[in-house]
């Protein structure tokens, strides 16, 4: 087993969370996202992670580091590169955007981080490091020519098609560990 799943494993030992079925594993060193599902590697995707060193602070623009889970599904219905705001579907695929900054496409994976204190809630000093709360996603891009190197404000970035094809593998409650 490599450092990335050790440190998972001892991450979810700590914390008394036991193993979902399914496991997405970024690492923002290599720009991958690896599809576990149990112990076996289904699929290993290139991704985006932010252009800022990783971060869990409010208003960082940092990818979020630590264990998270699927907290909502959004937009399965939706065709290849629709784009969305505010979560919500904007009829426009995005091609028919003139804004040629990273916009939010195709699906959304909603982040929720377990972590207290270091993901989820605030620091012991009040520090703001909520995942959930911080909008932070994993999501299709409409600059597709950009992944493989940092090149989001915290979220995942994946191709639109790879992101449709994980979004039918995974559900609600699947653990997402983002290390470096």
């Amino acid at each position: 087993m490599d450092e990335n799943r050790e440190s998972l494993n001892k991450t979810r030992l700590r914390l008394g969370i036991k193993p979902a079925d399914r496991l997405l594993l970024v690492r923002i060193a290599t720009q991958t996202l690896q599809f576990f599902r149990g112990e076996e590697l289904v699929r290993a995707y290139a991704v985006s992670t932010s252009l800022r060193p990783p971060s869990n602070v409010k208003n960082s623009l940092g990818t979020p580091r630590g264990l998270h889970e699927i907290a909502e599904r959004i937009g399965g219905e939706q065709p290849a590169g629709m784009v969305f705001k505010g979560r919500r579907p904007t009829g426009r695929h995005f091609s028919e955007h003139a804004d040629d900054g990273n916009l939010i496409t195709s699906r959304i994976l909603w982040l929720r981080g377990l972590e207290p204190g270091f993901n989820a809630g605030r620091t012991p000093t009040g520090e703001e490091v909520d995942t959930h709360a911080r909008y932070v996603y994993i999501h299709g891009t409409n600059r597709e020519d950009l992944i493989g190197r940092p090149a989001s404000a915290g979220c995942v970035l994946l191709r639109n098609l790879d992101l449709i094809g994980l979004y039918e593998e995974v559900r609600v409650g699947d653990h997402v560990f983002i290390d470096d």
